[in-house]
């Protein structure tokens, strides 16, 4: 199957170094455990371009591996007018950085531009918030948010009525 036949999930916050690839390694774990990887592909990026080429921030990266996800391999980069013709799902943790992809989105968008947290039934905010400046803590909040909002997204897309 093509690259663009699949369902592209792309995941959006500011520099690429915290909270999507945090999101970019919890959702592609579940894709690959449901089986769904020939039919889901996973990016991630960010609006800002100050960590272009970096790996994810080490609090992220610590707190994920306690949980078994390994972000190792990504790498930041910037959104790009492309994305918005290869990606069904453009995913932004928080609304200034929805804002900024709306901006930029073309007029013949067809797929779904919107925050990544409402896919979480259950949350109570809609913005994932950014944990770069704060403690420990505020990686592990934002990897229980993901995890419950991934959860969400992947029922939507697997066409799934009901959490496991």
């Amino acid at each position: 199957m093509s690259e663009k036949s699949k369902t592209g999930v792309l995941f959006v916050c500011l520099g690429n170094i915290c909270r999507s690839p945090t999101a970019h390694g919890v959702f592609a774990s579940m894709v690959r455990e449901q089986g769904m990887q020939d039919r889901v592909r996973v990016d991630s990026c960010g609006t800002g371009d100050w960590h272009i080429g970096h790996p994810p921030d080490k609090r992220a990266a610590a707190e994920a591996a306690q949980r078994g996800y390994d972000l190792s391999s990504l790498r930041a980069r910037q959104v790009q007018p492309t994305d918005f013709r290869e990606f069904d799902y453009i995913l932004a943790m928080d609304e200034q950085n929805l804002a900024d992809l709306r901006a930029m989105c073309p007029t013949d968008f067809s797929g779904y531009l919107g925050l990544f947290l409402p896919f979480d039934p259950a949350a109570t905010v809609a913005e994932v918030p950014d944990p770069y400046y704060g403690g420990d803590e505020g990686f592990t909040r934002v990897l229980d948010m993901v995890e419950a909002a991934s959860a969400g997204l992947l029922r939507e897309i697997s066409g799934a009525d009901t959490p496991d």
